[in-house]
């Protein structure tokens, strides 16, 4: 079965999933998180007691774990074993696991296959770091979604601040955001780099509504292989 892949890429903060939700859902295709499902990796690790800063035993621990990605009514929910722990993925204990287990070999190419079995099931919009280089090499639409790193710390303390969390200062959150964007560039294993056929979408002064156009814009051009940075 022939099936339509949007693959949307970018550094952390950028608003990849939100966007490729908002995208999905005009178009009626799947929309799949894989950073959740890096995030219930972690859940996993921890859970067992496993240091994620340990390599082989991550590796190890993690090719036990049964993830899977649901969705119902429209809502997209991810199952460790069975259970569905979606509400509980989200914290920053969770991130910073999920931040130095996605860096292995062994998790990444667990996760790798599970992704493409999803998106070979439909027409998906998948996020992360690596979907168009490395997921989806072949996906019909590439998107390289970024913005300034004082953007997107600004958003990120916007967003604990709504939620109460306000630990962090914004200068700090910047330097987390830096820090993490150097992370992922240098990594050994699928590092972040924009795909050479992405369309570029820099959101740093676009509305979320404007960036969704301009990706559904892009989706339309691809067809004729108009491929133009925004």
């Amino acid at each position: 079965m022939s099936t339509n892949q949007i693959a949307i890429d970018g550094p952390a903060g950028a608003g990849k999933s939100t966007i490729a939700r908002m995208v999905a859902d005009r178009l009626g295709f799947i929309y799949i998180d894989t950073g959740a499902m890096y995030r219930t990796a972690a859940l996993y690790l921890l859970r067992e007691g496993v240091d994620p800063s340990d390599e082989k035993a991550s590796a190890a621990a993690v090719s036990l774990a049964d993830i899977q990605l649901v969705n119902e009514n429209g809502n997209q929910k991810v199952l460790l074993n069975g259970e569905d722990v979606t509400g509980k993925i989200r914290t920053q204990e969770i991130g910073d696991a999920a931040s130095l287990a996605s860096r292995y070999g062994a998790v990444r190419r667990k996760l790798t296959a599970l992704q493409r079995e999803i998106a070979a099931k439909g027409n998906v919009v998948m996020d992360g770091r690596d979907i168009g280089t490395t997921v989806l090499p072949d996906a019909q639409l590439k998107i390289y979604l970024t913005a300034d790193a004082s953007v997107r710390a600004k958003r990120r303390y916007d967003q604990l601040a709504e939620r109460g969390e306000t630990g962090l200062s914004l200068s700090e959150i910047e330097e987390e955001i830096r820090a993490r964007d150097r992370q992922d560039m240098e990594r050994k294993n699928s590092p972040l780099k924009r795909a050479e056929d992405a369309v570029l979408v820099d959101s740093s002064n676009l509305t979320i509504g404007e960036v969704r156009d301009r990706i559904l814009d892009a989706y339309r051009r691809s067809a004729g292989g108009d491929r133009r940075d925004s």
